[in-house]
């Protein structure tokens, strides 16, 4: 079947995200690094997160709600205000910072749109993606946007049956292979994957993925270039 609609992961896909995460991290460190070394608060962190995704789920309101409960164990209970208080103002500071787009993205959005309905498959807190892709600028170019609390083979066999196409007539670009990629190979759908500078631990599989329906490029431009190929 010939392909019909392309699906785009947002963050570190379409625009940077990830590094943010790891500067607000990185202050976060400098909060506590009284009471344990940087790499201790880092893997308290990354448990009570991987705790608490059933609960809160994707992004920044759950990324500073786990930083809390992780300060607040470590410390047992004995944080001061102003540092509950800095806490809540860096994951502020993170949902109030502007969209970097990733070189490529746009012009790549331009040499599709015309030949293949566009939709964004991205999971996170809806308000948050909301903002970024109104701040992006790049609504126009998207049929249909999905935003996702998570995304497994289940979640895109949704999608596809709000969208009415067919796994075959599907195809995801994505920077994760656990999340974007091996879900929708799953269902028989086609796959591109970028890899991202920075990754989130929690989100990182070890596996090949061999499948005729993947491919694996170092850009969204490349990318384009296999689709326009296709």
């Amino acid at each position: 079947m010939p392909l019909k609609v392309i699906a785009f992961d947002a963050d570190d896909t379409l625009w940077v995200n990830e590094p943010y995460f790891r500067e607000t991290e990185m202050k976060f460190f400098g909060l506590l690094d009284h009471l344990l070394e940087p790499h201790e608060i880092e893997r308290e962190l990354l448990t009570t997160e991987a705790n608490n995704i059933a609960l809160y789920g994707y992004g920044v309101k759950a990324f500073t709600l786990s930083m809390m409960e992780t300060a607040l164990r470590i410390s047992n209970g004995s944080l001061e205000s102003k540092v509950i208080a800095r806490i809540i103002e860096l994951g502020r500071e993170q949902l109030d910072h502007d969209v970097e787009l990733i070189d490529g993205v746009e012009e790549t959005l331009k040499a599709l749109y015309d030949q293949y309905r566009l939709v964004v498959a991205t999971k996170g807190d809806l308000l948050d993606q909301e903002r970024k892709l109104r701040k992006s600028g790049l609504e126009g170019y998207f049929h249909h946007v999905e935003i996702m609390s998570e995304k497994a083979p289940e979640d895109y066999s949704k999608l596809l049956n709000h969208l009415d196409v067919q796994p075959e007539e599907f195809l995801i670009v994505g920077n994760s292979l656990k999340s974007d990629i091996i879900p929708v190979l799953k269902l028989g759908g086609y796959g591109i994957h970028i890899p991202f500078h920075t990754h989130w631990s929690l989100d990182k599989v070890d596996v090949k993925v061999e499948s005729p329906k993947f491919r694996e490029v170092s850009s969204i431009r490349e990318a384009k270039d296999v689709i326009c190929g296709m």
